[in-house]
């Protein structure tokens, strides 16, 4: 019988690998940016073009390789972190599977040039697929160059599987700002397409954070700081007056390393019960220190997962650590029964001592006194009268007006609910049968029954049809906005908006950054009132990032979804009579008043038959 089981080729096997530690330009940068820290660089340098996928370049000012090492660096399992397995429970470096070049260099072509302080000369490699084309000595300055180009060359399917430019280098400078918050004692710079994007100088976290986010990151940020025998916890939390919507700006770091846990960040949400707004994250660049011992990495290629020894004390104390910080600096409301009011006096009257009030007495008043006049009593006094019942009944129609034959009645807790449309030129609708069933549902008449439709959908399409004409008429209605506005986004963000601009632009949008890195808006859909745009952006951000819309024809018609949803009405509004109506006749004047832009279906029918069954 033939053999059926070969052992693979180093090359395929090496590919194996790569698919797990290399799945797109970014886990090349960090790969890399992380080599460079555990080689003791104090200056990075990250060099990229075309979203990483024509190159990566990583310069270092680091410790080096002789010619040795540098050949044994591109050789799986080969590292100079570890030397038995229990090394692996005492990890204190960013690498140390010594997979990370060699999985590179099987999918890429790869350049290497290094020097250690000892050699007079460096050592260039290249490798392309996996195979040692050259070696050579070269004059390098001490420290290491690695380039990195034409990603997944020799494997088609998967570059093919790779996004745009723009997206891909999203994801990089995702990763270099991570890499970056968690060394803020080195000097980084990032260059994509030959433009300088960042160059940081070391500096503290606090400074850190407004180099990568903006300066206006620095009056969000409150300080958090807990030690225990468990954990050390350090770092900023960010008000919750600038959460946002969707996650951008949550960071945490176990011993310097990145990390992602939903655990952790349910235990920060915890602690801002109650202070944010609705379906709202805050920010945070969480730094938690732990024995090394107590923590597992060897979990996934990616080292973005950790396991705790103590898991739940984590949990609880860093619940807590946040929470008192909230509390410190007055973020969140507390009350203080055991506080010395004196403490509370203002420093500049501590000496003024206290003087008696000045109280001035009429003489001759007289409470008995019959007065010519009557006196003014008040509509809500209770008029005490113990042989009539009627006395509690005294003044009810001070509260109501004719008008032709009918009777209004004013009452004092009814509010006017809020309308979406003018109500002058609704009047004619107000006699409509139509009711709101929960704040959500808008329930009429039908001749075969009863039609239950949700608002919301309901109004996305009608302004997903709307944004479509506009976008067609090549000449859209904006409206220009007197004084220009100045809204401040990071740089993540800013490329995004530089990625939807054209499509923006189609929909009424001009807008342009700033010297200062802000975005000044100068016109605006006539759809969209300026005092709500900041929160409109903000939600077409976060909903860019989750890919919802793709399924749209173009940019143009994706943008028109994402804006529907951002601006439509929301469950819980309460809508009068006309609005009701104005919106049930603006649905079926639609191409497809079936569908919402997201193919939801949009209403139902409840026919008389059905109803009657429901009673049996």
């Amino acid at each position: 019988m033939a053999q059926r089981i070969e052992l693979l080729p180093e090359h395929v096997a090496n590919q194996i690998a790569a698919g797990e530690v290399v799945q797109r330009p970014a886990s090349v940068v960090k790969e890399l940016l992380e080599n460079a820290l555990d080689a003791g660089a104090t200056d990075i340098q990250l060099i990229v073009r075309e979203g990483g996928k024509t190159l990566i370049q990583v310069v270092d000012n680091g410790a080096g390789m002789d010619r040795t090492d540098a050949e044994l660096s591109i050789v799986r399992h080969a590292t100079s972190k570890i030397r038995k397995a229990e090394d692996l429970f005492q990890i204190h470096t960013m690498g140390f599977r010594g997979e990370a070049l060699a999985s590179i260099a099987a999918i890429a072509r790869l350049e290497l040039q290094t020097r250690n302080g000892d050699e007079a000369l460096g050592t260039h490699l290249k490798i392309a697929g996996g195979t040692l084309e050259s070696v050579q000595e070269t004059v390098v300055p001490q420290g290491t160059s690695i380039q990195v180009k034409n990603l997944f060359f020799n494997i088609p399917a998967r570059r093919n599987f790779l996004k745009s430019s723009k997206i891909e280098y999203r994801h990089v400078l995702e990763e270099f700002q991570r890499v970056a918050l968690a060394h803020p004692g080195i000097s980084f710079k990032l260059f994509h397409n030959d433009s300088e994007i960042f160059n940081i100088p070391e500096s503290k976290l606090r400074r850190r954070i407004g180099h990568l986010f903006g300066s206006r990151m620095n009056d969000r940020l409150v300080p958090i700081e807990e030690e225990t025998q468990v954990v050390k916890v350090e770092g900023f939390i960010c008000k919750p007056e600038f959460a946002k919507k969707g996650r951008g700006m949550q960071f945490f770091f176990v011993n310097n390393r990145y990390i992602k846990s939903s655990y952790l960040h349910h235990a920060v949400m915890n602690a801002y019960e109650g202070l944010l707004r609705p379906d709202t994250v805050p920010g945070y660049f969480i730094f938690l220190h732990v024995p090394a011992d107590s923590i597992d990495i060897n979990i996934h290629p990616t080292k973005t997962e950790i396991k705790f020894e103590n898991e739940q004390s984590v949990y609880a104390i860093l619940r807590a650590a946040v929470k008192h910080s909230l509390g410190q600096f007055n973020i969140r409301p507390v009350l203080d029964f055991e506080a010395n009011q004196n403490l509370e006096t203002p420093y500049n009257l501590r000496h003024m001592s206290a003087q008696l009030p000045q109280v001035e007495v009429d003489r001759n008043f007289n409470p008995f006194r019959e007065e010519a006049t009557p006196s003014i009593q008040r509509k809500d006094s209770y008029k005490a009268s113990g042989d009539s019942w009627t006395a509690l009944y005294e003044g009810l129609g001070e509260g109501q007006y004719q008008e032709g034959a009918k009777t209004h009645w004013i009452v004092e807790s009814d509010a006017p609910s809020e309308g979406l449309f003018d109500e002058g030129a609704m009047d004619a609708l107000a006699d409509v049968a139509s009711f709101q069933v929960d704040r959500k549902f808008i329930l009429t008449r039908v001749k075969s029954g009863l039609l239950l439709i949700d608002q919301q959908r309901a109004h996305q399409r009608v302004l997903y049809e709307q944004f479509l004409e506009n976008i067609s008429l090549k000449e859209p209605v904006s409206q220009t906005l007197l004084f220009p506005m100045k809204l401040p986004f990071d740089r993540g963000d800013l490329e995004i908006l530089t990625e939807m601009n054209e499509s923006m632009k189609a929909l009424g949008f001009a807008m342009e950054e700033g010297s200062d890195g802000d975005v000044i808006i100068s016109a605006l859909p006539v759809l969209i009132p300026d005092a709500e745009v900041g929160g409109v952006l903000e939600e077409l951000l976060t909903n860019w990032k989750q890919q919802l819309g793709t399924e749209g024809f173009s940019e143009a018609d994706r943008m028109a979804r994402l804006l529907s949803r951002a601006l439509s009405i929301r469950p819980g509004r309460v809508l009068d009579t006309a609005s009701r109506q104005a919106l049930i006749n603006d649905l079926f004047a639609c191409k497809d008043p079936d569908r919402s832009p997201f193919n939801k279906k949009i209403h139902t029918t409840f026919g008389v038959d059905e109803l009657e069954k429901k009673l049996q």
